[in-house]
């Protein structure tokens, strides 16, 4: 099934409308509910969580309840704080801000807790000018097996310096691929 511009036209439209993933899938036919999900999330349309059609649907409900006889009403307020203060306390102690991006823009640039430190690239740097330099086939249990260059190219070759007790590269290539964890994993437990 690909996405012809009149199946995009009637998702977008039945979208707008207010159907259900699952409603559109049957009706566009083969295609599945979580491939019409994907469709709207990379053309970006709205999620319809905060859209017109849900809010007089919640406006008409505390109509109806203000219309049910106040004992009804007068037992609410009494469960009501109990709630309040429990959902006060955790919103306060941890305040909580997403950003949201519109589908196909880039992510922004987060940081990374294993980010190599520049020392340990200048190492590594300094390390490649004394590498053996090895092709596959001459690697040993004893032989750094760090891979460098492009596997597609004839410049691609493996360190071959000698190997750290128990770890397949060399000192300066340990210090690069098993870096410590972060202090927000420690915390977890």
């Amino acid at each position: 099934m690909s996405w012809t511009d009149e199946r995009v036209e009637l998702l977008k439209k039945m979208w707008g409308e207010g159907q259900s993933a699952s409603q559109i899938a049957k009706e566009l036919g083969g295609v599945t509910r979580n491939a019409v999900i994907g469709k709207v999330h990379r053309l970006g349309l709205s999620n319809r969580n905060t859209g017109g059609a849900s809010e007089p649907a919640a406006k008409a409900k505390p109509a109806e309840k203000s219309a049910k006889p106040k004992p009804a009403a007068k037992a609410k307020p009494a469960e009501k704080p109990e709630p309040k203060t429990e959902a006060a306390a955790p919103a306060e102690a941890t305040p909580i801000r997403r950003q949201i991006i519109p589908a196909g823009q880039p992510l922004p640039p987060q940081p990374s807790a294993n980010e190599i430190s520049a020392e340990a690239l200048a190492k590594v740097n300094e390390v490649e000018k004394k590498a053996k330099k090895l092709s596959l086939m001459e690697l040993t249990e004893r032989t750094c097996k760090w891979p460098v260059g492009d596997p597609a190219t004839e410049e691609f070759w493996f360190c071959g310096l000698p190997v750290q007790q128990g770890k397949p590269y060399c000192e300066a290539h340990v210090g690069v691929a098993f870096q410590p964890m972060s202090s927000r994993r420690d915390r977890r437990r």
